[in-house]
């Protein structure tokens, strides 16, 4: 579906200008013109006094499947603060290379960088799987800004055409992700964590899962078409969604849900440099000054050792036991949802489904019950070592260690416990050096 404007009835009144909520309608000379940041809501049609304005539903097709032949490969929006890549893209390349090669022989997966002077940053890319880089580098791009990063990335996927474009879910991704499909009218899968492309791939997965429903689809009809399967009601469900009628297709996947490719130095791909088409009037909002939080920066998408408490804690005086723990293993503070609401901590140290999605190596849980949203954050993790004083909790299901007993009594152990395990290994390289 579009809107158009007949030329020959248009009086250049500008009454569909004014009403148009997302700046959509230009003016050429005494002629109203639609831009890309049309959404077709429909606003204008009726504030037009001569008719000139009107939807063309016969573009959106009833029954049946568009011509999608122009569109390939697999995108991965490279997100990347201050010259720096976020692990999430690095992490999304790897998932696109899969992708791209359930597809064809032929696909490829392409890292599209944003921002100025970020060229350098292409290397790396490719050092992670991407075949190619788009590279969209501007002055006006150097700052995030909404209007600005949304009108070259769907400048970008209307000159190319991808089949694919995937987002990670940080805060950039999601403020970047729906504008570009609501510009694109196309559809967009919010926090995925299982992304597929033959049916035949997403049956065998969706059978381990016994809350799934897969009887309405046919081994058979294997196509290209994107599976993008995440939690639903709570995660009690695993719901998967497609996007049959409109391309591309658009998805955020959570950081820490994928797996990066095994980095490969000095491999080389294509580059291609898009000519940017953006003006200072573009960006409707100018970033003065950018203010970091006075407080402290937890880093739990990166951390290899996580120490969260929960409602076992009993009180917010807990967590000070918690950030003893953590100084001691080398690991960063976490918590769960129930903490977090009741003010014993910040809602950045959160690990769940609405928190934040973690991997690390050594995941430690102090009286946590083991919520399904919780769990469906961290059970990634690769140890899992639960301490909590119920036999029953549902976290002992998922834990590769447990320990049943008063977390107040555990984790001072443990503590000592490395402590003896540091003296003596400082013991050990004294004698040696001698």
């Amino acid at each position: 579906m579009a809107i158009h404007v007949i030329d020959d009835k248009c009086i250049g009144c500008k009454l569909c200008q004014k009403a148009c909520p997302f700046d959509a309608i230009d003016m050429d000379g005494k002629l109203a013109v639609i831009n890309e940041k049309c959404t077709v809501c429909k606003v204008c049609i009726p504030k037009c006094p001569v008719d000139a304005i009107f939807a063309d539903e016969k573009e959106e097709a009833a029954d049946g499947a568009a011509d999608f032949s122009d569109y390939k490969d697999v995108w991965v929006y490279a997100e990347q603060r201050k010259g720096n890549l976020m692990g999430v893209a690095l992490e999304l390349i790897g998932e696109g290379r899969r992708l791209a090669r359930e597809i064809s022989d032929d696909s490829k997966v392409w890292a599209v960088l944003i921002g100025d002077k970020i060229d350098h940053l292409a290397q790396e890319c490719f050092e992670y799987g991407a075949d190619g880089v788009y590279i969209v580098d501007d002055p006006l791009l150097g700052q995030y800004t909404t209007d600005g990063y949304t009108k070259v990335f769907t400048d970008t996927i209307n000159e190319y055409k991808p089949e694919i474009v995937l987002f990670g879910a940080t805060h950039i991704g999601r403020d970047l992700a729906p504008r570009v499909a609501a510009r694109l009218n196309t559809g967009l899968t919010a926090d995925c964590t299982r992304l597929d492309i033959k049916v035949s791939s997403y049956i065998d997965y969706a059978n381990n899962n016994t809350t799934l429903d897969t009887s309405d689809l046919d081994p058979a009809s294997d196509d290209r078409g994107l599976k993008q399967t995440r939690p639903a009601f709570g995660g009690n469900l695993m719901a998967t969604i497609v996007t049959p009628r409109t391309r591309p297709q658009m998805a955020t996947v959570r950081p820490g849900v994928m797996t990066k490719c095994e980095r490969a130095e000095g491999v080389k791909g294509e580059t291609i440099n898009v000519k940017v088409k953006i003006a200072k009037e573009d960006i409707r909002i100018e970033v003065v000054d950018v203010v970091k939080s006075a407080k402290e920066i937890v880093s739990l998408t990166d951390a290899e050792i996580i120490c969260s408490g929960g409602r076992g804690l009993g009180d917010p005086s807990g967590f000070e036991l918690i950030g003893k723990f953590a100084a001691k293993v080398g690991g960063v503070v976490g918590s769960s949802r129930a903490a977090v609401d009741a003010g014993w901590i910040d809602h950045s140290h959160q690990v769940g489904q609405t928190g934040t999605t973690v991997k690390p190596k050594i995941y430690f849980a102090c009286g946590i019950s083991g919520a399904i949203q919780h769990l469906a954050g961290m059970q990634t993790s690769d140890i899992i070592v639960a301490i909590n004083k119920d036999p029953d909790a549902p976290i002992f299901e998922v834990a590769d260690f447990g320990i049943v007993g008063d977390l107040y009594k555990v984790i001072p152990e443990i503590i000592e416990e490395w402590d003896k395990a540091e003296d003596l290994y400082d013991a050990t390289i004294d004698h040696c050096a001698v």
